[in-house]
Parts: structure tokens; sequence; C-alpha cells
């Protein structure tokens, strides 16, 4: 709990009482403050808003007797008290802001993906579910950065709470466009696009409205290259790439798409 200093008492010779002190609370941006009791969102510090908002203020300290003099009673014994300070209950949400986010099942390959593109050092493991918090990496292209966000895996009901839930999906809500990763080297793979989009658009149908492109990925593991060119052919009018973190093929191209990607925006 938070709680500012007390003001003080003022004292004799007309002297004004201490004022109390401030209470800082200090939050990163995109944190989203709610009131507890009732949800309402009171402020979103996203990244184009003021970097400081004040909330409760303190109670108006009252008069001191010297202001209650009259002609009669030059030294009256009432003073006027003070008002009580303000209190709530909040609730502080975070939701990270990055220029594109990961999207895809568990253990698609967006953490060796981020490892690769960016400064950022994610647990990788062969194994579903090793990402359990969103990890941000930064990627260079050129003269410019690029914010990348992988988020842990969404499995199906996942806007409903199951596995992870929605406590991740929301941290994709403020990208400028999204990266849906699928493994081809599942057997389910040209449905994993329709599933991935199906629980967006559950949770938040401007998810889905988002710019995007889709990489198959794992391309090592699709010698003949079949694979990619099948999902290629059921997502026609949407933008494909593959790639092989394995074998660290078509970086540079993504990378480049990537940069289009955070620099377009959307048109509703």
């Amino acid at each position: 709990m938070f709680k500012a200093q007390n003001g003080l008492p003022g004292s004799g010779q007309k002297m004004h009482g201490k004022n109390g002190e401030f209470v800082y609370v200090f939050v990163p941006p995109g944190t989203i403050v709610r009131d507890k009791a009732t949800g309402e969102i009171l402020h979103d510090f996203s990244a184009d808003s003021e970097p400081q908002w004040t909330y409760l203020v303190g109670g108006r300290g009252g008069q001191g007797n010297w202001h209650f003099r009259s002609a009669k009673h030059q030294a009256p014994r009432y003073a006027q008290p003070g008002m009580p300070a303000q209190q709530n209950l909040l609730t502080i949400e975070l939701n990270i802001i990055a220029d594109l986010g990961f999207v895809g099942f568990p253990n698609a390959g967006k953490s060796t993906l981020l490892t690769l593109l960016t400064n950022a050092t994610p647990k990788v493991a062969p194994y579903p579910f090793t990402t359990k918090i969103p990890n941000l990496g930064v990627m260079r292209v050129y003269d410019q950065d690029v914010v990348l966000a992988d988020i842990p895996g969404i499995i199906e009901g996942a806007s409903h709470g199951l596995g992870l839930g929605i406590q991740f999906l929301k941290h994709i809500a403020r990208t400028k466009g999204l990266v849906f990763l699928v493994d081809l080297s599942e057997e389910t793979y040209l449905d994993t696009f329709s599933t991935l989009m199906a629980e967006l658009t559950d949770f938040s149908a401007e998810l889905s409205l988002k710019p995007r492109i889709i990489l198959g990925s794992k391309t090592d593991l699709d010698e003949d290259g079949s694979r990619l060119e099948a999902l290629k052919a059921s997502l026609s009018a949407e933008t494909v790439f593959g790639v092989s973190s394995f074998h660290r093929d078509r970086l540079d191209d993504i990378r480049r798409e990537f940069l289009r990607l955070a620099e377009k925006e959307i048109v509703l």
C-alpha cells in the first residue's frame, strides 16, 4: 500500500503547517490503471500519453484561529479542521508496447527466432511452454529499431482462459502488426493459421484487423519444400515466408519484411 506523508499542523506566529509530500509510483509505459471495484480505466500510460498523472490528492488544510478573529474576539479558540485525504484501491495492469508481436502454438520457434533477430535471450528448449512470460527484443534494421514481442504459445481456447490464456493475449493488443509462426513439422500445419485467427478474433476483433505476415517455421524439416508451398497456396491472400532458425536462412529478408510491417498503418 502506498501512503503519502501527512501534513503538519500550523504553529504560533501565524505560521502555515508543512504540506504533506507526494508519493510517486513508477510504472512502465503501457500500464493501465483501473478502479479495483468497478474495473473502469482511470488512466492509460500509452507511449503517447503524458508521462505523469495525478490521481489522488491530499485533504485541504484548515484555517487557524487567527482567520476567525473579530473586533470582540482577538484570540478565538476555534480553528477549522482540515479535510480528509482521498484514498482508493486500484488495479495496475501492464500491456507491453512493441512494434510486432509473435503469435503461434507452443514450440513453433518464436523464442528461437527472437534470439536470432534481436538482443533478447529468452529460454529456448525443444518442448512446449518454455516461454511463460512475454519477452521483448530490439531488432536493428538499417538505422531503425523494431521492438519484437514473443508471448507464450497460444492453444485452442486461449481466448477463454485455457493454457496461459488471455493474460498474455492482451500483450499484443498494442502492436502495430502480428507475425504468425506456423510449424511446418506439425501434421495439422494447414489449420494453424485459422485456429490462431479464431482465438485472436474471439479475444479482440481489433487483433484480427492488424497488418500481419505468416512465417512457415522449421523449413529445414520440410526437405522438399512441399509443405511451405502448400501453406502459401492455402493462404494465397496472405504474405507468407519460410524460415529456418536452424539454418538461419532468409533472416535478412525477414528483417526487411518486419520493418515494412512495423511501418505500415492500418486503415479501418
